[in-house]
């Protein structure tokens, strides 16, 4: 064999060392890309679970429905009970860096129209959270609450439509009221009617799920 064909034979052989080399840091990239779809929620007693078991509330319940169709999804409940939407504006920056969620749900603001904090402030805090989110490339969800009509038509129906106008705005997705077909149900509001019984939690969950569509789907294709 000549000299020539020896080195044009061991160019080969570099040349396909090389290939599968590239071949195999590719696939681990993709590999270490493909982390498990993570949502936040970023709640108040409502998602907290006040009153009943956590692991009955819907956000736990909605962890175990999304797994039949997202086997790796983890959701991250970060509630607290009592919670304003200011008090998600500061809590949110930490919790996105130290989650890195691909989702954030918010449930928030219950707790400002019961205390009848101005509605432009509620609203202005919503939108800075959807607005840091969104600049760390995590999709929306709100999910809206509504107050008793005994703060005043003008105010209660003001306090509703901030998060139908935001979602809007914004092109979030949205629950209009998580609560609806709960709050005013016999046997699905606890005593102080204010918190939703075990019994609400697969109905407020199943509310959540139908508007899930497309960021399952979404998900699904990228897997």
């Amino acid at each position: 064999m000549s000299l020539l064909s020896v080195r044009i034979r061991n160019l080969k052989t570099l040349l396909v060392l090389l290939l599968v080399g590239v071949s195999l840091v590719h696939a681990e990239a993709d590999q270490a890309g493909q982390e498990p779809p993570v949502i936040l929620v970023v709640g108040d007693s409502i998602s907290a679970g006040f009153g009943i078991p956590i692991q009955q509330g819907w956000v736990a319940l909605l962890e175990q429905r999304l797994q039949q169709r997202v086997p790796a999804v983890q959701i991250i409940n970060a509630s607290i009970s009592g919670d304003t939407t200011q008090g998600g504006v500061a809590r949110l920056p930490n919790l996105i860096r130290q989650h890195q969620p691909d989702l954030l749900l918010i449930e928030l603001g219950g707790n400002d129209g019961l205390r009848g904090m101005p509605l432009s402030l509620v609203r202005n805090n919503l939108n800075r959270m959807i607005e840091m989110a969104e600049k760390e490339g995590v999709m929306v969800m709100l999910l809206g609450m509504q107050i008793p009509p005994n703060y005043g038509p003008d105010y209660a129906q003001g306090f509703a439509n901030i998060y139908t106008k935001l979602a809007s705005q914004r092109d979030t997705l949205l629950v209009p009221f998580l609560l609806e077909n709960v709050a005013t149900q016999p046997g699905l509001m606890q005593a102080d009617g204010i918190h939703p019984t075990v019994e609400a939690q697969p109905i407020m969950m199943q509310a959540v799920v139908d508007e899930l569509d497309v960021w399952i789907e979404f998900v699904t294709n990228q897997s």
